[in-house]
């Protein structure tokens, strides 16, 4: 019986530093591992058996991979191609429904007003573009990258002086106003009303929460009266006062203005810059002129039409609806109260200022997108028009 003996291997300096790099780099895959370290130590003319003890594998396993290097080098490491099963579908019927998924389900006649996985798959079988397709080959196909199940809402800019409005908001974030510098004197306060925080009374207690356990709400419950909460956020020291009212107004507005213009250091400050959105009760030049009247200190800024966004206590008013509001469960409105004054005090004692990014460089950015998308919008229209 003829003895077979071990294919000899000698390694370049080139192959030897790349394959120790493989045998002992901490993000190589293990078979990749083993397959370097069987070639090195055929590089010390270890035999097979020898060889399979060391690495932890079987001895035909050494044979293949020594052999395959001796014939082809590095590349001989590598996995081979395999055919494995034939394609079910074309890649065209992948980008025929690719397509289907990148238009608007009312432009195909379906009653719809937006796509899912199990709607696309029968729609492309109703046009015949496959005999047979399930939600979830269509769902591989759309490899997360095209989500027509998913929408976002979004606004035009109607402002025509919407660029100058916000970055005069911008810029007092940024401690300036007409390009000077604001003195340790200036403050600037982010106001709004936040309305319609109800008093609901759960029929039954509110459960705490417990190990592999939810807090419980009752779902049912009895509908209080409602209060609004009006909030003035010092910007740049992270201080807030607010206070409730039955409902929003001029005068419940001017009521939170006063709260926080007589006491310091507003009072006797050199200006203090209200930011405000344009609701009713702060719309406009006659709210900015009534402000000024009661105290000539103040100065009102008004954020563009529909950019509350800009509004930097809208942002507080997201932290008061996620840990004092939600779940709503309380007795009365007398209740509600408490529980915002209370986390007043709470919030002041160690907030810091928000870590505001966005500045008139971002905001032109932004602009000139909307720009763009806008000018795409009109021409996508026009040639459907004239199609």
């Amino acid at each position: 019986m003829p003895v077979v003996t071990a294919r000899p291997i000698v390694l370049t300096a080139a192959e030897r530093h790349r394959l120790k790099e493989a045998a002992y780099g901490h993000r190589t895959e293990y078979r990749d591992r083993v397959r370097a370290r069987i070639v090195l130590l055929a590089a010390r003319s270890r035999s097979n058996a020898r060889i399979a003890v060391e690495a932890g594998v079987h001895v035909d396993t050494v044979r293949t991979w020594r052999g395959r290097f001796a014939d082809l080098g590095l590349c001989g490491l590598l996995d081979r191609q395999r055919t494995g099963r034939p394609p079910v579908f074309t890649p065209l019927q992948a980008a025929q429904v690719k397509a289907l998924a990148c238009q608007l389900p009312a432009e195909t006649g379906a009653p719809l007003s937006r796509w899912s996985c199990p709607e696309l798959a029968r729609e492309a079988m109703s046009r015949g573009i496959a005999a047979s397709v399930s939600a979830s080959t269509v769902r591989r196909w759309l490899d997360q990258a095209i989500k027509p199940w998913q929408h976002r809402s979004w606004i035009f800019i109607t402002d025509p002086d919407f660029r100058p409005k916000a970055a005069r908001v911008l810029d007092l974030y940024a401690h300036t106003w007409d390009s000077e510098p604001l003195g340790a004197d200036e403050y600037v306060i982010s106001a709004d009303e936040k309305t319609s925080i109800h008093a609901r009374c759960r029929c039954h207690p509110t459960l705490a929460p417990g190990q592999a356990r939810a807090m419980r709400v009752n779902h049912t419950y009895g509908r209080g009266e409602a209060l609004a909460y009006l909030a003035a956020y010092d910007v740049h020291r992270a201080k807030v006062s607010g206070r409730t009212e039955p409902r929003t107004g001029i005068d419940p507005f001017m009521n939170l203005v006063a709260q926080v213009m007589n006491q310091e250091p507003y009072a006797s400050a050199k200006r203090v810059f209200w930011i405000v959105d344009n609701g009713s009760s702060h719309r406009g030049q006659k709210a900015a002129a009534r402000l000024s009247a009661a105290y000539p200190n103040a100065v009102m800024v008004h954020t563009p039409v529909h950019a509350s966004w800009l509004n930097q206590v809208e942002i507080y008013f997201s932290v008061v609806q996620r840990k004092v509001v939600s779940p709503n469960d309380f007795i009365d409105l007398a209740q509600v109260g408490d529980r915002l004054r209370a986390f007043e005090d709470r919030y002041n004692a160690t907030a810091q200022p928000f870590q505001w990014r966005f500045t008139t460089s971002d905001l032109d950015g932004l602009l000139a997108r909307l720009d763009r998308h806008t000018a795409d919008h009109q021409e996508e229209s026009s040639t459907a028009l004239t199609a």
